[in-house]
């Protein structure tokens, strides 16, 4: 069958197809300028120089639900703002448009009949004529209610944070309090004082210090430091704190107290969050031969202690060797005996204090160092646990945000008949 058959008997043609798309595509694009204006998904006003409203859009009509002889010729532009809008268009939008020929972007209220408000975007342009002289105002304005709404929703989110991140400082303060002991315990013959440095508001640390009386006119001491910060650190900072103290009371030798921290943690913590913790343990004894106290220090893995003796020198005590508790099952614990003489002083401190940067403000990535704090102590001796803590809380101070651990210090001293103190 030829082509002129099939044309005759209404059979298919090549090009049908092509011919409907095209024309279908041309009617689309066959709306009016006026229907395109009139029903644009945005709302299109024109006002005279003096903001008399001159042509609306049926778009903007409908979202106001104002007739349109209700506003062309009767209203101003201004007249559609609420109060704030209004002032805003006065002193700042109406200025800048006339210096400027436009201004977009800006977001007003609008207030529809019913006295409700629409939430807009306004763009404004000034229409020049030839001449260059200005002959009206073209407006174009979006709704921007679901803007608003996802504002809001935003903002409401921030807030519900916000809440959420004071309320979880106030849990972690208040966390922190429990691990900590209210105040240091009164030990007749010595001056004792202690600080702990929050590194972090929003975390619990995981240092931890105590001192408290035993059996037989003895005391126990004892400062370390959780691996971690948080919730999971703050459970073994309290599980170490009062296994540390039921340990002393069953045995108070320092080895077995440590050991049996150690036992503990190697059991509670064993797979794949193994945890761990550097502590150093004390038992203070008074030496009534001497006078002063003797002093046996038990180490797992923490920084040596601070000797500042009455006569202006400084040493570390370490106590080399001695393992991490709960990494082992059998830690190897190293301890140390010293006699604390009258005007000596002993600090023990978390490595948070050696390990701050020394010049966080400018960037700088140098640590304090062993070497530091022991300049720092031999500049302070002799000195008292008092004036201790408040120079190394100064010494924190220095440092501000370099300090990026948390940091406890304890200071324990002897002090001397009140005869030398007067000398």
């Amino acid at each position: 069958m030829s082509r002129t058959d099939d044309a005759e008997h209404g059979g298919p043609q090549d090009n049908e197809g092509p011919v409907d798309e095209q024309a279908q595509f041309s009617a689309l694009l066959e709306d009016s300028a006026e229907d395109l204006y009139e029903h644009a998904p945005c709302g299109y006003l024109s006002t005279l120089l003096d903001g008399r409203i001159a042509k609306a859009n049926t778009t903007l009509l409908n979202w106001l639900g104002y007739q349109r002889d209700a506003l062309v010729g009767r209203k101003h532009f201004s007249d559609l703002l609420t109060v704030g809008g209004r002032l805003y268009h006065e002193t700042h939008f109406a200025p800048m448009l006339r210096m400027q020929g436009e201004i977009s972007g800006i977001a007003l209220e609008l207030k529809a009949a019913d006295g409700t408000r629409l939430p807009v975007l306004v763009t404004s342009t000034v229409k020049t004529g030839s001449d260059g002289q200005p002959l009206l105002i073209r407006t174009t304005i979006f709704d921007a209610r679901d803007r608003r709404a996802y504002e809001t929703e935003l903002l409401r989110a921030r807030q519900e944070a916000d809440r959420e991140r004071d309320r979880l400082k106030v849990l972690a303060a208040t966390l922190q309090k429990t691990l900590l002991p209210p105040a240091l315990v009164n030990v007749p013959g010595l001056d004792v004082a202690a600080h702990y440095h929050v590194a972090s508001l929003d975390e619990v640390g995981g240092d931890f210090y105590d001192l408290f009386p035993l059996a037989s006119g003895t005391w126990g001491l004892f400062l370390g430091d959780v691996c971690g910060k948080g919730a999971a650190a703050a459970a073994v900072t309290s599980l170490a704190r009062y296994t540390l103290r039921a340990a002393a009371v069953y045995d108070p030798g320092p080895v077995a107290v440590l050991g049996n921290l150690n036992t503990v943690l190697n059991h509670e913590y064993q797979g794949t969050d193994p945890r761990f913790c550097t502590v150093v343990f004390g038992l203070l004894t008074p030496d009534p031969d001497q006078g002063g106290f003797h002093i046996i220090l038990a180490s797992g893995g923490h920084p040596p202690a601070l000797l500042m003796r009455a006569d202006g020198t400084a040493t570390f005590l370490p106590t080399p060797g001695g393992q991490l508790i709960g990494v082992l099952p059998d830690a190897h614990i190293a301890t140390t005996t010293v006699h604390l003489a009258p005007g000596d002083t002993l600090l023990l401190h978390t490595d948070g204090l050696t390990e701050a940067h020394t010049n966080a403000a400018t960037g700088g990535g140098d640590r304090y160092g062993d070497d530091a704090f022991l300049d720092f102590g031999r500049a302070l001796a002799p000195t008292t646990a008092t004036d201790t803590i408040r120079a190394v809380r100064g010494l924190l101070d220095t440092f501000g945000t370099g300090v990026d651990d948390d940091t406890a210090v304890l200071a324990i001293h002897v002090p001397r008949p009140p005869s030398e103190e007067q000398q």
